[in-house]
């Protein structure tokens, strides 16, 4: 059975740019990934993603405007092993609040798609910028 994973892929607004929150991981490879987490016992792939964002971003809930209509599913391995994540698109509302990192994480980048695409490195999370950012930029009745 595939490890299930949620998280939310957070952007912010400044002027006439969309950043989105990208986390260096602090063990392995430090890869780069948008706020995420295993999924525990019992608990949902929304409560995980909530619970997962607090605990390395510091941001809660209502830090966020969350779109619970647009989601995407990536499937992966990891060591050989199946991994399913799940993302949502979620706003920061305030986009000048500053993330508080976990022990999890050594860095933080805000960037632009192109710079998400390129530090995170997989094809199927590029996609998955690139189908949200083009719904970001379409406007909020498209999301």
């Amino acid at each position: 059975m595939a490890k299930r994973a949620a998280g939310f892929l957070i952007f912010r607004r400044l002027r006439e740019r969309i950043e989105y929150l990208m986390l260096q991981a602090s063990y392995g490879q430090h890869h780069w990934s948008p706020p995420k987490g295993h999924v525990d016992p019992g608990e949902d792939d929304f409560k995980t993603a909530l619970r997962e964002t607090e605990e390395e971003s510091g941001y809660l809930e209502k830090d966020l405007r969350i779109f619970k209509n647009q989601t995407s599913t990536l499937e992966y391995k990891v060591k050989g092993h199946d991994k399913i994540s799940i993302y949502w698109l979620a706003e920061l509302i305030d986009p000048s609040k500053e993330v508080k990192l976990s022990d999890e994480h050594q860095d933080l980048k805000w960037l632009e798609r192109d710079g998400a695409i390129e530090i995170a490195g997989y094809e199927d999370f590029a996609a998955m910028v690139r189908h949200f950012d083009d719904k970001i930029k379409q406007g909020y009745d498209q999301l």
